[in-house]
């Protein structure tokens, strides 16, 4: 029917504007230090790093992170300021290959998988999730000054190797002063559409 409220190409402003503002809140991986970014266990060398991409790529099935030994990932991120971590999206196959659980590290560079033995701030079990509709909340007063984000996922679906398409990161990035002469103390990612995002979403509030 012609009244019907369709996407074509005269799509309505209100859901662009809410994918635009969606795909700003997930905008952390632009503040990954590339150089430094880790994957251990990576079949391939420089996968991992592909899965931290824009929301809107989160569909791109040719770039994907495969587990080479077992079916454990450990991805240790820098970021180049300081990072207070909201929630996190783990997008993989529908099947087997997809990841089970994920422990969340903070502040501990260059973690290997003996240092996984150790207690996570946070755990978390996951969903097959094979459009990135997921959002896993954290513990944002565990997560509110992180430097160095460790992920492990320890464990998938029952698959041999464990494939991860897209991994997202929502929060906000303050920049790191690095001399005192700074005075000046302003949220580097002062981003109006964040603030209006949160009335929209419903939050879920963890008292930690």
């Amino acid at each position: 029917p012609a009244m019907a409220h369709g996407h074509g190409p005269g799509r309505c402003r209100c859901c662009g504007e809410e994918a635009a503002e969606r795909g700003a809140a997930w905008g952390l991986y632009l503040r990954i230090d590339r150089q430094r970014l880790q994957c251990l266990n990576e079949r391939r060398e420089g996968s991992g790093a592909s899965v931290f991409r824009p929301w809107e790529e989160r569909g791109d099935r040719s770039k994907f992170v495969e587990s080479d030994d077992d079916e454990e990932l450990l991805f240790n991120i820098p970021f180049t300021g300081s990072v207070k971590l909201k929630g996190v999206i783990v997008m993989g196959e529908d099947d087997e290959t997809h990841p089970a659980e994920m422990r969340l590290f903070r502040n501990i560079p260059h973690m290997s998988f003996d240092d996984t033995a150790k207690e996570p701030e946070q755990s978390f079990s996951l969903s097959r999730d094979p459009l990135g509709q997921l959002e896993y909340p954290t513990k944002i007063a565990r997560f509110s000054n992180v430097h160095h984000l460790s992920m492990h996922f320890p464990r998938n679906f029952g698959a041999e190797t464990t494939k991860i398409f897209y991994i997202g990161l929502k929060g906000e990035w303050t920049e790191a002063h690095r001399h005192e002469v700074t005075i000046c103390n302003y949220e580097a990612s002062a981003n109006p559409a964040d603030h209006k995002l949160e009335q929209i979403t419903p939050q879920t509030h963890f008292i930690s």
